[in-house]
């Protein structure tokens, strides 16, 4: 089993201020890892050094097997940000054309869509129900609309890692439930998972390991684990812990 994500001893944070202190784990190929913690726990931080997007303040992150500032295969990684607010509302592109940009990352010009790409947005499309929206220009939309266009935009290629900051948002109960299954199934095809939320109740059953975060590791191990877990009993309180692990669990 190959490792996709490693962290060795990295310190993680904005302008010499650490907000996550001597992280250490591996992601293995083919995992659901739930990461969860409370808002400013550093989760958003995680996940932005865990892509490159700032540099670990010490120790190692590496992507793949490769250090993360020298991995160039962003291609095989599907990324949703926590917050769309800097998307540009009057970009001139349809809901369909927004979803096809997925597959056109790491291609060669001219950057032609073939019938496996028209057959792969539509299934995208289709996965998280707004097919009937295809020919919308994406300054139409409502937020959970947005939302769900740009978590199209992340699957539509199939990626060996999907990261996913606060996927939710925006979404109601049938779509969030529509696109875990399909989070499921891609996970069963040895798909990489990294989900990331902030309410410990998004707990689902498809996830193989849950990291807990605020402002250190608190816990990293499987569900079953996290039920028997004195620390995390102390965390969050016997009754929440106990009543998500009858929930998620079976009653552990």
């Amino acid at each position: 089993m190959s490792v996709i994500v490693s962290f060795d001893h990295a310190n993680i944070g904005y302008l010499a201020h650490p907000v996550l202190k001597d992280v250490t784990l591996r992601v293995n190929d083919g995992e659901f890892l739930l990461v969860v913690g409370p808002n400013g726990s550093g989760k958003s931080a995680f996940v932005k050094t865990l892509l490159g997007i700032i540099p670990a303040m010490g120790g190692e992150v590496r992507l793949f097997g490769e250090r993360v500032d020298r991995f160039s295969d962003w291609a095989n990684i599907g990324y949703l940000p926590q917050s769309l607010h800097d998307f540009n509302p009057l970009f001139p592109a349809t809901v369909e054309e927004i979803v096809s940009m997925g597959l056109m990352a790491g291609r060669t010009f001219p950057k032609r869509r073939s019938s496996e790409d028209r057959k792969r947005t539509d299934e995208a499309l289709d996965r998280l129900g707004i097919a009937d929206l295809r020919s919308e220009p994406i300054g139409t939309l409502s937020g959970g609309q947005l939302q769900r266009t740009f978590l199209a935009r992340t699957i539509v290629h199939h990626p060996s890692l999907i990261v996913l900051d606060e996927p939710n948002t925006g979404l109601d109960s049938k779509t969030r439930e529509q696109f875990h299954t399909y989070l499921e199934e891609m996970n069963g095809k040895k798909t990489t998972i990294i989900y990331i939320t902030h309410d410990i109740s998004e707990i689902h059953d498809c996830a193989t390991g849950l990291l807990y975060i605020d402002q250190r590791v608190l816990f990293h191990g499987t569900l079953k684990e996290f039920c028997s877990s004195d620390e995390m009993e102390e965390t969050l309180g016997a009754h929440l812990q106990h009543h998500l692990c009858q929930e998620h669990c079976g009653g552990s």
